[in-house]
């Protein structure tokens, strides 16, 4: 699926440096490789069901066999076994005897002590890949875990590293034997042993998100094999709320725009964004925050959330508005398949010129019938007239003053909203009196 750096800021995806990401929320990597490595996956999403549901059944296979996931692959150990080929120490004798071997521990002891901790790591790293092959390697394993396993028993295969399954640690293994594997493995084996800490990181990659659907009780889509539009979502809910309110959507090929209204603060955004990060996870082939979802494979997804103004370039926010949305028109004019998100259309213009404005732009979004359209506004007034059309459906977020205080209850009605309660916000936040007293 296709998605750009716009739509990825306007969900918090991949605001890595962001506490509150959904990037951050989903992230359970063992190591600094494995969580750059699910870094990439979130910044390409699949675009085929065959990729999908071979992630989705990877992913469950490893949640089934959590318990022969190898705990001595740990940060440090895949730390320690990169910084052995960087590091400058003399040269380890390839076969040595017993009194060879104690000869290099007493004439080179800095390097011998740095070699024999490098092997201890390296011989749990090796055991552990020893240890998941045997585990998760069977004639059944799903496509993706498949072909990464088989890429590292042909690394594994080696005769030298039959000494992980003679001795349970490293630290049983004889100072030769010790020091003889230390040589191969940095001298006959380096670029080998890189590359099973690549496939390792992408199975540490896996393993984190089969974590997260486990542990935040996400739920694995079906997509169903239709190239027109179907999105049906129950008990929809935001992941990165700490009491989140769920919602039903149901979008089909002959109803595939959606008209949402309600006042500031109602939960719109809140609502856009959780239909537009489900949608993300579930090109991933992970879980998604709902009860239940059905959806067709969408070819990209594009926003209009947070749009800016650039001071730099003189670009004014109605401006940034207006490409944006020439940017979404000539994405969706190819025919593909799209989600497309927007929330509060033409916030950067007056009333009057907003209304046509956006009439215009919905009447001409509403021509195009392979593509799922979510659209927030403010302006009420433009539903009506859109009643015409047989392919738009309009829900709104109630909101009420009780003893002029709002009450916001989130829940997805049908209809169109003419709430307007900017003033009574305005009130209550104390800025009335101010300007009253100044």
């Amino acid at each position: 699926m296709e998605i750009d750096k716009t739509t990825l800021a306007d969900l918090s995806i991949l605001n890595v440096e962001d506490e509150f990401s959904v990037f951050n929320k989903l992230n359970f990597c063992r190591t600094a490789g494995g969580r750059q490595r699910m870094l990439a996956n979130f910044s390409t999403p699949l675009k085929t069901i065959e990729q999908i549901q071979g992630i989705q059944q990877t992913l469950q296979t490893i949640i089934a066999k959590e318990q022969h996931w190898p705990p001595q692959i740990s940060n440090g150990s895949v730390m320690v076994v990169e910084k052995f080929y960087g590091a400058t120490i003399d040269e380890i004798p390839q076969h040595p005897t017993a009194a060879g071997a104690m000869a290099y521990k007493i004439l080179h002891g800095p390097d011998f002590s740095f070699v024999r901790y490098s092997t201890e790591h390296s011989f749990d790293f090796i055991r552990g890949m020893q240890q998941m092959l045997a585990h998760f390697l069977t004639d059944d394993a799903p496509a993706p875990l498949k072909k990464i396993l088989l890429q590292a028993a042909a690394i594994l295969a080696k005769e030298q590293f039959n000494v992980a399954k003679q001795f349970m640690k490293s630290k049983e293994m004889p100072i030769a034997k010790q020091l003889e594997l230390a040589h191969f493995l940095r001298y006959r084996y380096k670029q080998n042993m890189l590359e099973l800490l690549e496939l390792y990181y992408q199975l540490d990659a896996w393993y984190s998100m089969a974590m997260a659907v486990k542990n935040l009780g996400l739920v694995f889509p079906s997509f169903v094999n239709d190239r027109r539009p179907l999105l049906k979502i129950e008990g929809l809910y935001h992941i990165l709320l700490p009491q989140p309110v769920d919602y039903d959507i149901r979008l089909l090929p002959e109803k595939n725009f959606l008209f949402l209204t309600g006042a500031n603060m109602a939960g719109k955004s809140t609502f856009i964004k959780s239909v537009g990060t489900a949608v993300f996870l579930a090109h991933l082939g992970m879980g998604v925050p709902a009860a239940a979802m059905e959806l067709s494979v969408f070819d990209g997804m594009l926003s209009n959330i947070n749009v800016m103004d650039n001071i730099v370039k003189g670009e004014s926010y109605f401006f940034n508005e207006v490409q944006r949305i020439k940017a979404t028109v000539q994405k969706i004019n190819d025919k593909r398949n799209w989600l497309i998100l927007i929330d509060e259309l033409f916030k950067g213009t007056n009333v009057q010129d907003a209304m046509k404005c956006s009439t215009t732009v919905i009447e001409g979004f509403l021509k195009i019938t392979n593509s799922v359209f979510i659209l927030s506004t403010h302006l009420y007034e433009i539903g009506e007239p859109l009643k015409q059309y047989p392919n738009i459906i309009f829900n709104y977020f109630e909101t009420s003053a009780e003893n002029d205080q709002l009450v916001f209850n989130y829940q997805l009605k049908e209809g169109i909203s003419n709430d307007r309660l900017g003033y009574l916000i305005l009130k209550n936040e104390g800025v009335v009196k101010m300007l009253q007293q100044l």
